[in-house]
């Protein structure tokens, strides 16, 4: 349950606020900046709710100071309709949105959502803070599939250019993540990025959340409302989805990557875009536009610099890492201590086909983690769907079309890798105790691993009973 902190003297104002929440989260409100801070510590709030209009000329030095005592914190700005330019400088020093005045419940929560997609996508690779492309400050990144390999090569040759990006890729396979990476390796790193979820918001409200609105613009415009693309101006926007949105959306991003310029709904004033472009999408976008769906020519603008994310069923060789890294962020997350996982577990996620690709890998292991009542994940913390997963055979890898001699090299080289991965499971990474159960020295054990693109770290923590 979140905890939500207002701080205004606007009492029909916090009054919507706390309607816009759960009753049964903490819901509370200050009057004055002087036991703001006090509070902030004690508490650790999920969002704050930050009237401009109480702090005056000093919001950038006090928003800053929120910050830097609580780096988590979300902050959301309430102000009038007057004080955009307020609001746009908020933003940029680490506010995370904002809401107008008088506040409307359907504001609030369009916010609050807005701002936890973006804090999801921070929080899955929050290590990415390091923006060196140093090989040490990479752990996080690393991946031993080569094809994940080269989609990192190429985000390197992409991320400091102005290049609009195209990723595509299953659901769950990390677009959101691999967009956040080419954000904080270039040189917008320092301004805003915005994630929007084009699937995720109504066609009748998605151009007002993109482009922003006049007031009188439609029925319910009772004011007017900044857009993501104003918001992100001079920064990233994430457009995730994107083969979901409107023909006359459609036509609105298309005169951005044209023209770098846009309109807000029920607007005659022309606004210039300096944002960077990125898209997702997890369907064939050509293949809409051979049905009429999506235009060919902003699919052209939006494919400048495509990239294709492999599912994880294609990059097997990268679970373990995946399984270690999240059980680290959940340990810093919960006030519980998992050091490792059961290799029977590890086999399981071998042989399972992974639908929901690094997402349905990272929702098993929270689940189980909160499940586990030892200090290693067990099979028991798990589906037993997962350990039904049917085992990969000699007999379906068989492919008649190739020579013999072609077959039995590629069998011993899996059958290799295999032996290894459960190996260095059962010793927990430890290369002495590996070799000598394996027959072979320490020097072979390295050389085998190093064909195979494992690693000891891995396989610390995991054990077999």
């Amino acid at each position: 349950m979140s905890t939500i902190l207002a701080v205004s003297k606007d009492k029909d104002g916090v009054a919507t606020l706390a309607a816009a929440f759960d009753p049964l989260e903490r819901f509370d409100h200050l009057t004055n900046w002087d036991s703001i801070v006090e509070a902030v510590v004690l508490h650790r709030y999920d969002f704050v709710f930050l009237d401009l209009r109480l702090i005056g000329e000093d919001f950038r030095k006090r928003i800053k100071e929120l910050l830097d005592i609580a780096p988590a914190l979300q902050i959301i700005v309430m102000a009038t309709q007057g004080q955009f330019r307020q609001i746009l400088l908020a933003i940029k020093d680490g506010a995370r949105d904002y809401v107008t005045f008088p506040v409307a419940v359907d504001e609030i929560k369009l916010a609050i959502e807005s701002v936890d997609e973006t804090a999801k996508l921070e929080s899955e690779l929050n290590f990415l803070r390091d923006e060196s492309w140093q090989t040490e400050t990479m752990e996080e990144v690393r991946s031993d599939s080569p094809a994940m390999q080269a989609v990192f090569r190429k985000v390197q040759a992409v991320a400091p250019t102005r290049s609009t990006v195209m990723l595509s890729g299953e659901t769950g396979t990390g677009k959101g993540v691999l967009a956040r990476l080419i954000h904080l390796h270039s040189s917008r790193r320092d301004n805003q990025f915005i994630a929007v979820h084009c699937g995720a918001i109504p066609d009748t409200l998605l151009e007002s959340d993109l482009f922003g609105h006049e007031r009188g613009a439609f029925s319910g415009a009772s004011k007017r409302k900044l857009g993501k693309f104003e918001i992100a101006e001079g920064g990233t926007i994430f457009l995730d989805e994107i083969g979901t949105i409107s023909h006359s959306a459609q036509i609105k991003l298309l005169e951005i990557l044209q023209e770098r310029t846009f309109y807000r709904l029920g607007g005659e004033r022309q606004i210039e875009s300096n944002t960077r472009i990125i898209a997702a999408t997890n369907v064939d976008l050509k293949e809409l536009c051979t049905q009429g769906l999506f235009r060919s020519d902003l699919y052209y603008r939006l494919n400048v610099f495509p990239l294709e994310l492999p599912p994880l069923r294609e990059r097997k060789e990268d679970i373990p890492h995946l399984t270690n890294l999240f059980i680290s962020q959940l340990s810093r997350t919960y006030v519980k201590e998992i050091n490792g996982i059961h290799a029977t577990v590890l086999d399981a996620f071998y042989n399972y086909d992974w639908p929901g690709n690094i997402r349905e890998l990272e929702n098993l292991i929270e689940r189980a983690f909160v499940l586990e009542a030892s200090d290693v994940l067990t099979p028991d913390s798990f589906p037993q769907e997962l350990f039904d997963s049917p085992i990969a055979t000699v007999q379906s890898a068989v492919d008649l079309d190739r020579p013999l001699a072609e077959v039995r090299s590629t069998w011993a080289r899996e059958g290799e890798a295999i032996y290894l991965k459960q190996l260095l499971a059962l010793t927990q990474g430890r290369i002495g105790p590996s070799a000598d159960h394996a027959g072979i020295t320490t020097r072979q054990l390295h050389k085998l691993m190093k064909r195979h693109g494992l690693h000891k770290e891995d396989f610390k923590g995991s054990s077999r009973s």
